[in-house]
């Protein structure tokens, strides 16, 4: 793999490196933290502007506060998957490259026919993106070895399915980098709201055990169950489809990768 190759691989499906997205993990929880107390919390959103009393009449912010402390964590898990989210769709984008899939594919297909090798290489890089990547090192290689007279017809095709098979498995893996958070997510945000959920529900239980039910402390545990299984089940489904509508994508991403280098490998094999 050539030094050029490389760099635009990385440059157009790189994502977030593993210190940035813990960076972005450790924000999203100081976020939480810090909306709960501030934004959820404020004074104002209560009676007589005590946090620790009634929610006033009407107020959602109020309401969410009385969720308990599980819900800065849930709070955390939202915004955690709102920023994967944006960074894959960005990631993807980029290395979706810039014009449409089966028009560059046609277009690589008329440069071959005519063995027009820097014809196609330009196209890969006014495409860019991860299909372009590995056309480019399909191209180049294609050239190379098509009047290297060191080696036979089998050899010649087995180094370009190498190549293509290398340039392939370099943009591959940063196509899916940080999908497993978003499926993290999604199943820890329906378990972490099924705690605040039992939490509230032992609350509420706790009020009624007495002869005269304390009916605060019953309404505090019902809004602290109910307040966490709807941030939990909100996460879990924005995550569960942001995680199937990436991956739907890297799988034709993938499927045009394939198709292009079963084309190129074709070729070669047809006219050599």
């Amino acid at each position: 793999m050539s030094k050029t190759k490389n760099n635009g691989a990385k440059k157009t499906a790189g994502g977030f490196s593993a210190i940035v997205a813990f960076l972005a993990m450790a924000f999203a929880l100081v976020a939480g933290i810090l909306i709960f107390k501030y934004v959820f919390g404020d004074p104002s959103n209560f009676v007589d502007n005590d946090p620790a009393g009634e929610p006033m009449e009407g107020n959602l912010l109020g309401v969410i506060y009385k969720g308990g402390f599980i819900v800065p964590g849930l709070v955390a898990i939202n915004i955690i998957i709102v920023i994967f989210s944006i960074e894959r769709l960005i990631t993807l984008l980029l290395a979706n490259g810039k014009g449409k899939t089966d028009k560059f594919i046609a277009q690589i297909k008329g440069f071959m026919d005519s063995k027009d090798f820097a014809g196609a290489i330009a196209a890969c890089d006014k495409q860019k993106g991860s299909l372009a990547n590995v056309v480019r090192a399909g191209m180049e290689k294609y050239s190379h070895i098509s009047s290297d007279t060191s080696m036979d017809k089998e050899q010649k095709l087995e180094t370009l399915k190498k190549e293509l098979e290398e340039a392939t498995a370099l943009e591959l893996p940063m196509l899916s980098k940080n999908l497993s958070v978003l499926s993290t997510c999604a199943t820890i945000a329906t378990l972490v709201g099924l705690i605040g959920t039992v939490l509230g529900m032992i609350r509420s239980f706790a009020a009624m055990s007495h002869g005269s039910p304390d009916t605060a402390a019953l309404a505090t545990g019902i809004s602290e169950a109910l307040i966490n299984t709807a941030f939990g089940i909100t996460a879990s489904t924005i995550a569960i489809i942001m995680y199937n509508v990436f991956s739907t994508q890297i799988d034709s991403m993938t499927y045009s990768i394939d198709e292009a280098s079963f084309t190129i490998a074709q070729d070669f094999s047809a006219k050599n």
